[in-house]
C-alpha cells in the first residue's frame, strides 16, 4: 500500500525530466495522474509508460488553466497534488531583450503559476486537503547575466509561494516551493565521465517532491534546495 497520502495529481508544465520521474513515481503510488503541457505530442511515450491522462494547456492563459483544472478532474478526480513545473525563459542583454518576449516568459514562470495555485486552492480549501509544489531554480534567488527575464519570473514565483503558504498551510493544504540549484541530468546533458552526479538526477528530485507530500503537517516545508553533491553555494 503506499504511503503517499493523495489520489489524484495534476502536473503542469510537464515534459521529459523532473516532471517525467515524479510522473511514474506517482503512478508506482497508485496515484491517478494527469499531466498537462502545451504539446501534448511530446508526452506520448510517458502516456504509454504510466496511464497518465494528456492534457493540453498554455499555462500563462488563465481560461486554459481554469478549463485544465475541469478536465482533470473529469479524467482523474479533483486534484490532490498540484505540481507547477512550467517556466519561459528568454535571454539576452537587457538593451537588446525584446519586451514582448520578456512578458511572455514572466507570463509563464509567474502568472501561469499564480492561475494554478488558485485553481487548485478553491478545490483544495473545501476538503481542507492538498499539496501544492512549485518547481523553481536557482535564478530565484540569485539573477544572472543575460537572464533578467529567468529571474524575474522565478523570484516571483518564490514569493507567491512563500504567500500561499502562510494563507494555505494552517486551512490544511501543503505549499512547498523547490529551489533546483544546478543542472538536471538527459540524454542531452549526461554526467561527465570525470565528475559523476555532478548534475541533478531527475529521479532523485522526484524522491524529493515525494518526501515533501508525505510530510506530517506537524513538520512541513515550504521550502528544499537540492543541488549536486559538487556544486558551490
Amino acid at each position: 500500500m503506499s504511503d503517499i497520502p493523495y489520489r489524484s495529481a495534476l502536473i503542469i508544465g510537464a515534459g521529459p525530466g523532473i516532471s517525467a520521474s515524479l510522473t511514474k513515481r506517482l503512478a508506482v503510488g497508485g496515484v491517478s495522474v494527469a499531466i498537462a503541457a502545451r504539446n501534448v505530442d511530446k508526452l506520448a511515450s510517458l502516456v504509454d509508460e504510466t496511464g497518465a491522462v494528456p492534457l493540453q494547456v498554455d499555462a500563462s492563459d488563465a481560461s486554459q488553466v481554469g478549463r485544465v483544472f475541469m478536465e482533470a478532474e473529469k479524467r482523474v478526480g479533483t486534484p490532490e497534488i498540484v505540481v507547477y513545473n512550467a517556466s519561459g525563459r528568454v535571454r539576452g542583454a537587457i538593451t537588446e531583450l525584446d519586451p514582448s518576449e520578456v512578458e511572455r516568459a514572466v507570463a509563464v514562470s509567474a502568472l501561469g503559476a499564480f492561475y494554478c495555485v488558485q485553481q487548485a486552492a478553491r478545490r483544495m480549501l473545501p476538503n481542507k486537503k492538498g499539496a501544492i509544489i512549485l518547481t523553481g531554480a536557482t535564478a530565484g534567488v540569485k539573477g544572472f547575466a543575460l537572464s533578467s527575464p529567468f529571474a524575474m519570473g522565478k523570484f516571483a514565483l518564490r514569493g507567491l509561494a512563500q504567500s500561499a503558504a502562510r494563507e494555505l498551510a494552517p486551512q490544511g493544504i501543503h505549499v512547498a516551493h523547490v529551489v533546483i540549484d544546478g543542472g538536471v541530468r538527459s540524454n542531452m546533458r549526461p554526467d561527465p565521465d570525470d565528475r559523476p552526479d555532478s548534475t541533478l538526477d531527475p529521479d532523485a528530485i522526484a524522491q524529493v517532491y515525494v518526501d515533501l507530500l508525505r510530510q506530517h503537517r506537524s513538520a512541513w516545508s515550504w521550502e528544499i534546495e537540492v543541488r549536486p553533491w559538487v556544486e558551490t553555494f
